[in-house]
C-alpha cells in the first residue's frame, strides 16, 4: 500500500468537494471550488475516493498491482494539490536577465522583448494571472491549478533558456545558473 496514498487529504474550510460519476469514461469526477478557482479532475476506477466529515480517503481495488499502488499516491497527490490550489492558489517566479529583456502586459497577453528581432506575444492560459516587478524583469504567475502554473512557466522559460556564459535569459527565480569561463587568450 502506498504510504502517501494512506494520509487522508483534509478539506479545508470554505472548500466545497463533489464527486460526480464521469459520462463517456469508465471512472468518476472530482470537482473543488473554493476562493482561488474551482478545479476538476478525472479518477479512475480503480480508485475509491471517499468524501466524509471533511475529510477525503483513497484506496485501490488491488493494492498488490504495482500500477494501482502508484495510482494510490498519485491521485492522493493530485487530490491534495486541488485542496492548496483552490484555498491558496500557487505562484512561480520567473526572472529575465540580459540588457534590454523585458516584459510586459496587454491584456491577457504576456508580450516578452527577448533580443530578437520581434516581440514574442504569449496569451495567458485560462486562469493565470500574471504581474510584473523590478522594472519589468520579474513574472509572477498565479493561478489555482498547480499543472498549468508549472506548464506557463516551463513554456515561458523555453523561450530563450538560461545560457551559462553570460548568464542571459529566462530562469526560474530560485534557480542557480552555473557559470563557464569563456575563451581564454594566452
Amino acid at each position: 500500500m502506498s504510504r502517501i496514498g494512506k494520509k487522508p487529504v483534509e478539506l479545508l474550510i470554505g472548500i466545497k468537494a463533489a464527486l460526480h460519476k464521469a459520462t463517456g469514461v469508465d471512472g468518476s469526477l472530482l470537482t473543488m471550488e473554493g476562493p482561488k478557482g474551482k478545479l476538476q479532475t478525472q479518477i479512475p476506477s480503480e480508485v475509491q475516493l471517499v468524501l466524509k466529515d471533511n475529510r477525503i480517503t483513497l484506496s485501490v481495488k488491488d493494492s498488490g498491482d504495482k500500477k494501482l499502488r502508484a495510482f494510490h499516491g498519485l491521485y492522493r497527490a493530485l487530490v491534495q494539490n486541488m485542496v492548496v490550489g483552490v484555498s491558496q492558489g500557487y505562484e512561480k517566479r520567473l526572472e529575465i536577465m540580459g540588457v534590454g529583456f523585458r516584459a510586459k502586459l496587454e491584456g491577457k497577453d504576456l508580450l516578452l522583448s527577448l533580443g530578437y528581432s520581434h516581440l514574442i506575444r504569449y496569451p495567458l492560459p485560462l486562469g493565470i494571472t500574471a504581474k510584473l516587478e523590478n522594472k519589468d524583469t520579474i513574472i509572477i504567475l498565479n493561478g489555482a491549478d498547480k499543472q498549468v502554473i508549472g506548464n506557463t512557466a516551463a513554456t515561458i522559460r523555453s523561450y530563450y533558456p538560461p545560457e551559462p556564459y553570460k548568464g542571459k535569459g529566462v530562469k526560474y527565480a530560485n534557480e542557480v545558473i552555473r557559470r563557464k569561463k569563456g575563451k581564454r587568450v594566452a
